[in-house]
């Protein structure tokens, strides 16, 4: 975890950066921890429902200076890829209800398209490792399609 010291050192940065990855958090929303790190997780925490790991994390790489772009582009393809397991994880809670009401065979169609999904996650993920600048590129493509999808799963909500 980052220290005071090195949060305000480079406060302008980070501030930067908390508000591109969460643009609800206002400047007010910000000064409020003043530069402390337990308060700025707690004050992120409550405005986003983020949990406090991932807060901790992502402030512990805006402090560092960010990463690499090979690790950048990973690192986003797997967030868009948890955005997509969380999209499909609520497709699943809505679909088990259904899948309860109209029988089993709905609900091994969803449980057999989920692990397929789950397996071309894995596959994703290693092909970041093992191909990191065709990754770079996929990244950038995932990271378009990937946003259509989750602007249009939230615009029908």
């Amino acid at each position: 975890m980052v220290t005071r010291e090195e949060i305000q050192g480079k406060w302008n940065q980070v501030k930067g950066r908390i508000q591109e990855r969460w643009g609800q958090l206002t400047d007010d929303d910000l000064s409020r921890a003043q530069g402390n790190t337990d308060q700025l997780v707690g004050v992120i925490q409550q405005k986003t429902g983020e949990s406090r790991s991932e807060i901790e994390r992502f402030i512990d790489q805006a402090v560092a200076g960010g990463t690499s772009a090979v690790r950048k582009a990973a690192d986003t393809a797997r967030e868009y890829a948890q955005r997509a397991s969380e999209a499909v994880s609520g497709a699943t809670q809505r679909a088990s209800s259904t899948a309860r009401n109209t029988g089993s065979s709905v609900r091994s169609g969803y449980d057999q398209a989920s692990v397929q999904m789950q397996q071309g996650f894995e596959q994703a993920e290693e092909m970041v490792r093992t191909k990191p600048l065709e990754s770079i590129a996929m990244a950038f493509g995932v990271g378009l399609i990937s946003g259509v999808v989750v602007s249009l799963v939230l615009k029908s909500r």
